[in-house]
């Protein structure tokens, strides 16, 4: 499932320090994913809205960089791009520290447990322990889904730019809903998937009174998960929490996820424990 590439300002908007070739460069890492492991030029050029031309200068200098490789056609990453993401697990406590949670959380559910931040307007897996393969797609550190179709995608949208827990609206929430909406992004990934924007909006502002999310079936077909957030020591919304529940029989989604909420928060109130302990 390939992310959008991220708006690259107009030339009369870009601020003088704008650097377009790195922005462009990026996108070019960034159009290949579980779904696209390889790629002719006409697929990346396609993919990032480059020319042919452009797009293989980027592609040729990458691999001279040691960060793609070529058969002549078609054109992969190199394990070379983990430098750039050990480079910010690296310098993050937070992916440290949500890992052994997660593992106990996982160890104890029988089920799968991942944590994830939001960069623009997509979910990003920081962290990630699997019981069973439940998608179609793997999951692993640095994937990237659709905010708005997963659980732990609303829980960081719904307090994202001020929202509180007791029902008040996020100062961003109609932004990021308008512009989803406006680009075209709000698509329906499987027959259940919300993408009318007003009943989204209804759906963060419940989100954030209740201050979990329970996402059925949205993302995938077979797929429920429930999300909760992680708070840093001022109270902002760093990361968010989720459990992939598998099937339970006769017992409704929402009724699992009752069951599972209480050790599921207790999972996020160890990791913004040992977040305050940093201090």
């Amino acid at each position: 499932m390939s992310s959008t590439p991220a708006p690259q300002p107009e030339a009369a908007e870009a601020p003088s320090y704008y650097v377009q070739s790195l922005a462009r460069g990026l996108d070019v890492i960034g159009a290949f994913d579980a779904d696209h492991p390889s790629m002719t030029l006409t697929d990346v050029a396609r993919a990032t809205g480059l020319t042919r031309a452009t797009a293989r200068r980027f592609l040729l200098t990458l691999t001279d960089l040691g960060y793609v490789r070529t058969d002549g056609k078609h054109f992969e990453l190199t394990a070379g791009v983990l430098r750039l993401g050990y480079a910010f697990l690296s310098s993050q406590s937070l992916p440290q520290l949500l890992q052994p949670v997660l593992e106990e959380l996982s160890a104890e559910l029988g089920e799968s447990a991942s944590a994830s931040v939001l960069e623009g307007d997509d979910v990003v897996y920081i962290a990630r322990v699997h019981t069973r393969r439940i998608m179609r797609v793997g999951i692993s550190v640095g994937t990237r889904f659709p905010a708005y179709a997963t659980s732990m995608g609303r829980v960081l949208l719904a307090f994202a730019d001020g929202g509180t827990g007791d029902g008040e609206r996020g100062a961003g929430e109609d932004d990021v809903v308008a512009r989803l909406d406006a680009a075209g992004r709000l698509q329906a990934l499987t027959p259940r998937t919300l993408t009318d924007p007003d009943r989204l909006r209804a759906e963060l502002a419940r989100v954030r009174r209740q201050g979990w999310c329970l996402v059925d079936q949205e993302l995938e077909l077979g797929l429920t998960s429930v999300a909760v957030p992680v708070r840093s020591p001022a109270g902002e919304v760093v990361a968010a929490v989720n459990v992939s529940m598998g099937s339970a029989g006769a017992v409704a989604p929402a009724e699992h996820a009752e069951q599972i909420l209480p050790r599921l928060r207790a999972a996020a109130a160890r990791v913004e424990e040992a977040l305050r302990l940093q201090r």
